[in-house]
């Protein structure tokens, strides 16, 4: 059995809506208002790990879905994207018309924005990266099971390789989130709302009114 090393190096693969949605519901926030940087690094400290790059991924909507969450997000991503040991992914949100049924019996209609291939990205980025042997740890900030399958993957290279690889899956926590599961066949790594308040952004991304 590979040793494990003494010094860990960790990259943090952050899943921008996912940890959106999340925290939406555990602590009640009403926009993304988290540093994905400074979470990742006191998630990292707190474990006892190197923090050696962050990645973010997100679906941004169109302007003309969107005007707000257009520039909310174009603004955040353009910050992010300056920083050093930061990577940016984002994806266009595909919107669709869903309905349904209220209690009463009737219907109601709504249109929202769906996200595609951030999640085929995120673990197509795990893997190649635990086969170039860039990381130690992978840190993703999701509770989305379809990356359960690049967490048995990285078992596999692991065995490979002959060395220690972590898959840690890192959510927040907090009486409004039902879903207290992190990524199956990976370390769950709970956010209470201490940490994470201490890592909230502070600037302002909403786009300027004209």
């Amino acid at each position: 059995m590979a040793s494990e090393p003494e010094v860990k190096r960790a990259i943090a693969f952050v899943d921008g809506q996912n940890l959106y949605h999340g925290v939406k519901k555990a602590f009640g926030y009403s926009f993304p208002n988290f540093d994905p940087v400074m979470l990742a690094a006191a998630v990292c400290q707190r474990q006892g790990w190197c923090l050696e790059e962050t990645r973010f991924y997100t679906g941004v909507p169109d302007y003309r879905d969107d005007r707000f969450w257009h520039g909310f997000w174009a603004n955040k991503l353009a910050r992010l994207g300056r920083q050093p040991n930061v990577r940016v992914y984002s994806r266009s949100l595909r919107y669709r018309d869903k309905v349904v049924e209220l209690p009463d019996g009737s219907q109601h209609k709504f249109r929202t924005g769906e996200e595609k291939g951030i999640d085929v990205r995120i673990a197509l980025d795990v893997i190649t990266l635990a086969y170039d042997r860039a990381y130690d740890v992978a840190l993703i900030f999701s509770q989305d099971q379809d990356l359960s399958e690049a967490a048995h993957e990285i078992r596999r290279i692991a065995r490979k390789q002959d060395r220690w690889i972590k898959v840690a899956s890192a959510f927040p926590v907090g009486p409004g989130l039902a879903n207290r599961k992190g990524i199956d066949r990976s370390d769950w790594v709970p956010i209470d709302k201490t940490l994470y308040d201490s890592c909230i952004d502070p600037r302002d991304y909403r786009p300027k009114q004209r």
